[in-house]
């Protein structure tokens, strides 16, 4: 992704309601794993840290990271090590390393997805699960997507196929952004019909910020107990086989 785009998300991550609504979600899922006491966990791609602090509640968090202005930011946190690489080739840690692994919204920006999740696999200690999270329904692609250089949008389908091409197990996946999936379909669609760029992550009124914050976040009551039939996004848990 471009420099400023990294630059607002440093801004805004803590508060923008898809942002919090996203870590809330994640969360929930990651209370439902029983990882081990002082797990080890990877944040593969991690930004500007944004998810840092959530996930030190949880165990001993490393963060990976190609951007060189991301990463300084995120290692300003001083929350875990962040270190340089980016997927498939360059992961600067060795196998068998961690209990979970979170790809938040990464997987979507490499050209070869399948090889990403191959490499992740062999870092995975045993027991250990991959927590991805993508965009979903390619019929949703605008200017959105290409600001933020994506190469594609998923379907559920489609992320289970490259999960087991990667040689992975799917232990739950569920749409989620589902609420407000009409609102955010009907601006892609304008946007996408007007020609218009979406580059800016903005921050709306404090009042509307916090109607979308617990809107969003109140998914979390059905995951991971249940599945979501459709959403803006898709999220996943992934394991090596037994």
């Amino acid at each position: 992704m471009d420099k400023q785009i990294y630059q607002k998300m440093r801004e805004v991550e803590n508060e923008h309601w898809w942002f919090v609504g996203r870590r809330r979600i994640v969360e929930s899922v990651i209370q439902s794993m029983s990882l081990p006491k002082a797990a080890h966990i990877l944040d593969a791609g991690c930004g500007t840290g944004g998810n840092l602090a959530m996930l030190n509640q949880y165990g001993e968090v490393k963060g990976m990271e190609m951007n060189d202005d991301a990463r300084e930011y995120a290692s300003s946190l001083q929350l875990g090590e962040i270190l340089p690489g980016h997927l498939p080739d360059t992961i600067p840690h060795p196998a068998n390393s961690f209990d979970l692994i979170v790809l938040l919204d990464v997987l979507e920006h490499i050209d070869d997805d399948r090889a990403s999740l191959e490499a992740l696999n062999a870092r995975l200690a045993e027991g250990g699960r991959i927590l991805l999270t993508v965009p979903a329904f390619q019929l949703l692609w605008g200017p959105h997507d290409e600001a933020h250089h994506h190469k594609r949008r998923y379907t559920a389908t489609q992320l289970k196929q490259t999960a087991k091409a990667a040689d992975l197990e799917l232990e739950y996946i569920s749409y989620f952004n589902t609420w407000l999936f009409p609102l955010i379909a009907m601006t892609r669609f304008i946007q996408r019909w007007k020609s218009e760029s979406e580059a800016e992550i903005n921050l709306p009124s404090r009042p509307i910020n916090h109607v979308l914050t617990r809107l969003f976040a109140s998914e979390r009551i059905f995951i991971p107990g249940s599945r979501l039939p459709f959403g803006v996004s898709l999220l996943a848990v992934l394991k090596s086989p037994t």
